[in-house]
């Protein structure tokens, strides 16, 4: 499937410790690790039954020092990065890493939307990029298989995306107390929904994106992140279709998800 703007492309995490991360993903996700190959920079890409699924980047000290913290962060494919980066800053979001090349690749923005939800936006150089790394239809073991929002203001973040990357709701699922849950699709012609938007909780201190990995099995993975020095914020729990998630917090302090069977 060629991807088309509003698309999630890639996906990063960003983390003190690179090498003890890599460890600790390659083991419970299965992903296999190879150096990107920019001069002078440690960005390690990591892989699941062949194709690239995202990259891994330690923070430098400048980094931390800056308020850099352990995060994952995915990248939306954008027509024109330097528009998108415009459009942001006038709707009340925020531009983090103004629009650069990385050469061979693509252009890219590091940014906040108006609740403070940070991402990429990103045109790779090719014009007939193909990505992977989210499973839009069949699942795949180790790719991405759901992109979730948890926002202060939902209805501000659905206006936001909506008119920046086309977004449209799918459906909605009431969550009770929690408010509803709405599912997203990239446009109406899509025939496939890639993740939703939810109020976060009030314990939650940010609005944060949360990407949920696949496993083959929910219990394997509990076990393998407790043993591993992870830990387990909320999960395993039963999702419509009859498979698991849960939400976790990584050995260096990164946010991440999980789904599959159990």
């Amino acid at each position: 499937m060629i991807n088309i703007h509003g698309d999630f492309i890639w996906y990063e995490l960003m983390t003190t410790d690179a090498d003890a991360a890599q460890g600790f993903y390659g083991g419970l996700l299965g992903w296999t690790f190879k150096d990107s190959g920019q001069e002078g920079v440690d960005y390690r890409q990591f892989a699941a039954d062949g194709p690239d699924v995202g990259g891994l980047m330690p923070l430098t000290q400048e980094m931390q020092d800056g308020g850099a913290r352990p995060l994952w962060a995915g990248y939306v494919g954008v027509e024109d990065v330097d528009v998108g980066a415009d459009a942001i800053k006038k709707a009340g979001g925020e531009v983090l890493m103004g629009p650069q090349d990385i050469p061979g690749i693509g252009r890219f923005a590091f940014v906040k939307d108006p609740q403070g939800a940070s991402l990429y936006i990103m045109r790779p150089f090719s014009s007939d990029h193909v990505s992977e790394s989210f499973a839009h239809k069949t699942p795949r073991d180790g790719h991405c298989a759901w992109n979730e929002l948890a926002t202060s203001d939902p209805a501000g973040a659905k206006a936001f995306y909506g008119d920046l990357f086309g977004w449209v709701k799918a459906d909605t699922m009431d969550m009770g107390p929690m408010g509803e849950y709405e599912m997203l699709k990239n446009g109406e012609a899509r025939d496939f929904m890639f993740g939703a938007m939810m109020k976060k909780p009030d314990e939650m201190p940010v609005s944060l994106w949360n990407y949920f990995f696949r496993v083959p099995n929910i219990d394997i993975a509990v076990a393998y992140i407790n043993d591993n020095s992870g830990q387990i914020v909320d999960g395993p729990i039963e999702i419509p279709g009859g498979e698991f998630s849960l939400n976790g917090v990584d050995p260096q302090g990164a946010f991440f998800a999980l789904v599959g069977k159990n």
